[in-house]
C-alpha cells in the first residue's frame, strides 16, 4: 500500500467517524433538551469514539466499501438510546421531529462548513495543506451522504421517523397505523430500494449538492 493510500485511508476514516458519531450525540444532545438523559446517563453524550463505535457499521462496512473501490464510504454508528415517550411529554411531536431530524441537520452543517473552509486549502503548498484539504474534500461528501441518505422516508431512517411523529402530531391516524404495519419490515425495503436502480435516483442529489458546495 502506496503512502498516498494511506494518508486517504487516514482522512477518510476521521471524516467518517466525525460524521457518524457527531450525527449520533446530536440526536441524544437534543433529546437531552427536551428532558430525556438515557443518552447522557450511558455517557453517550461524549465525543470519545469508543463508545459510539459500531463493530459492522464503523469498521467492516466503510471498510469493505474502500477495499472494494466502491465511489463512496458509508456508514454508521451505535444508534443513541432515545426515550421519545419522554421528549414527546416534554415537547410534543415537534420535538420528536427535532430529535429525529437533529443528526441530519448535524451532517448538512458540517458539510457546510468543511465547504466553506475547502477554498483555504484548495491549491496546497505542503503535505499537511494538502492533507486538510483531502479531510475537507472527503467530510463534505460523507456528510452530504448522509444527510441524503437519512432523510429518505423509509423506516428506521431519520427521515421517516420525522414523517411519522409529525403525522401523529397533525392527528394523521390513518398515515400513523401505516407507517407502525410496515415499521417491522423497513430493513428490508431499505435493502431492495438499495440494490435497485431506484437508488440512483435517490442519491443524486448528492452530487447535486456537492458541486454546488464546493
Amino acid at each position: 500500500m502506496s503512502e498516498t493510500e494511506i494518508i486517504k485511508i487516514i482522512s477518510m476514516i476521521i471524516a467518517l467517524m466525525i460524521a457518524i458519531i457527531g450525527h449520533e450525540i446530536m440526536h441524544g444532545w437534543v433529546a437531552y433538551k427536551y428532558g430525556d438523559n438515557t443518552a447522557k446517563s450511558l455517557g453517550r453524550l461524549k465525543i470519545n469514539p469508543l463508545v459510539h463505535i459500531d463493530p459492522v457499521g464503523s469498521i467492516l462496512v466503510p471498510g469493505m466499501l474502500f477495499f472494494s473501490g466502491a465511489p463512496f464510504i458509508f456508514g454508521w454508528a451505535k444508534p443513541v438510546p432515545i426515550n421519545i415517550n419522554t421528549v414527546i411529554r416534554n415537547g410534543g411531536a415537534g420535538a420528536a421531529v427535532a430529535v429525529s431530524l437533529a443528526g441530519i441537520t448535524f451532517n448538512f452543517a458540517m458539510a457546510a462548513l468543511c465547504a466553506a473552509l475547502f477554498p483555504m486549502f484548495a491549491h496546497p503548498t505542503s503535505a499537511f495543506e494538502a492533507f486538510i484539504a483531502l479531510l475537507l474534500y472527503q467530510s463534505v461528501v460523507i456528510n452530504v451522504l448522509l444527510g441524503v441518505f437519512n432523510l429518505w422516508p423509509i423506516p428506521p431512517l431519520d427521515g421517516a421517523n420525522a414523517i411519522r411523529y409529525l403525522a401523529e402530531g397533525m392527528h394523521w391516524k390513518s398515515f400513523t397505523a401505516f407507517y407502525d404495519k410496515i415499521y417491522p419490515y423497513g430493513m428490508l425495503i431499505l435493502v431492495a430500494v438499495l440494490f435497485t436502480p431506484v437508488s440512483n435516483y435517490l442519491f443524486q442529489p448528492v452530487t447535486w449538492i456537492v458541486k454546488w458546495l464546493l
